[in-house]
């Protein structure tokens, strides 16, 4: 089982840290610290993973700064922030580079709260018991959802009932009766593909805290390590960095600059629009409802349902799809079709496909419309490509 998969609490804290970052992916902030950390007991890797496991929390707020330096070509940044429908730095696909700030609050297992600020706007996902709002300000434009009884006990018949998590679930979800057991699950999920260790200790956020290291065990990940420094009083992370090889500095790190381990306020999680916003129902949209922004690329047979596999395990795994696609509707859609085959135009050959490969991983777009990603090389992707269980239907 995945080390945070069976708690819930960590399900939620780890991806506030990376704001919602979607897929499966975190990034992370530099948070100054002294030339030396604070003298702590020592701690175990083990007794780390059993503090992760245990973990309880009630309440939390706090200001988190984001960075990401994935060394993503311009283009590709500029097309993501269109892609996303919104613009500047407060929309939530400017996280793919740069630094920024976000707020994050969180009460109990049905509140939290999450805030991107930017230059003169923000964007916010606000989760209130059964009630989902996506704001921005900048466009000026809300999506609502609230969830039906049904929806909340079957979430995946409708949209999810929490904030996306962005952790692997596919491991287990097998429940520690003790911090022991908590342990030996931990590790035992840990070892196949990873070395775990110790590091220094940290003062993050003005709070004391340890810092565990997970090394892919597979010399053919992009990742080096990945570092976690877990909070020495309330044992929840802090601070997460992504070291990508060959590079000293992070290439995707969050981290609390400050933070408050009490219940926030109710009126947090309150949102009214204001005067003039035009709201939408987020179902409505993610089902397929015509949104100008939303892109559509070109292709012959639009009734082709989406489908995918994982193909190998651990830091080295890499996910197949075949995408559905349609015509596009609109202006909006055109122009954004347009900027897309343009960027695939630019990209280097691999295989039988084209390539995108960033600091920590690799995407290969096949000409039979495949897509290949995983935290490999480009090369490696197309070796996978041409195996029998990567050729989609």
């Amino acid at each position: 089982m995945s080390i945070l998969t069976s708690r819930p609490v960590l399900r939620w804290a780890v991806p506030a840290l990376a704001a919602v970052t979607v897929v499966g992916a975190g990034v992370a902030a530099k948070t100054i610290a002294g030339a030396a950390g604070p003298s702590l007991p020592p701690r175990t890797a083990a007794q780390l993973l059993v503090d992760l496991q245990t973990a309880q929390l009630d309440g939390l707020s706090g200001t988190v700064v984001e960075k990401a330096d994935l060394g993503l070509p311009p283009a590709v940044t500029s097309l993501a922030g269109a892609l996303g429908g919104a613009q500047g730095s407060s929309a939530l696909t400017s996280l793919v580079s740069g630094k920024h700030t976000l707020r994050v609050w969180y009460s109990g297992p049905d509140k939290a709260r999450v805030s991107l600020l930017g230059s003169g706007s923000e964007s916010d996902i606000i989760k209130n018991a059964n009630e989902l709002w996506l704001w921005d300000s900048k466009s000026n434009t809300a999506q609502h959802h609230v969830f039906t009884p049904d929806e909340i006990k079957n979430p995946d018949k409708g949209l999810p009932h929490g904030l996306p998590s962005g952790l692997p679930s596919d491991l287990g979800n097998s429940m520690p009766t003790n911090p022991q057991d908590a342990a030996n699950l931990a590790l035992k999920a840990i070892d196949p593909t990873t070395n775990v260790r110790t590091g220094n200790t940290a003062l993050v956020a003005g709070r004391n805290a340890y810092e565990l290291i997970l090394t892919p065990k597979d010399g053919e990940s992009l990742v080096s390590e990945v570092r976690l420094a877990i909070d020495a009083q309330e044992h929840l992370p802090l601070r997460v960095q992504v070291f990508a090889k060959g590079l000293a500095d992070p290439a995707i790190e969050v981290g609390f600059t400050q933070v408050s381990f009490t219940r926030p306020d109710n009126a947090e999680f309150t949102f009214s629009p204001p005067a003039g916003v035009k709201v939408s129902d987020l179902k409505d949209l993610m089902g397929g409802a015509a949104h100008a922004t939303t892109p559509k690329i070109p292709d012959a047979n639009p009734t082709d349902k989406p489908t995918s596999t994982v193909i190998g395990t651990g830091w080295t795994s890499v996910l197949v799809l075949r995408m559905s696609q349609q015509a596009p509707s609109g202006p909006g859609d055109s122009q954004n079709a347009q900027a897309l085959n343009g960027l695939l135009q630019s990209l280097p050959k691999a295989g039988n496909g084209t390539a995108l490969k960033t600091n920590l991983f690799s995407v290969l777009l096949t000409n039979d419309g495949r897509i290949l990603v995983g935290a490999v090389s480009p090369e490696k992707l197309a070796q996978v490509a041409n195996q029998p269980a990567a050729q989609l239907k």
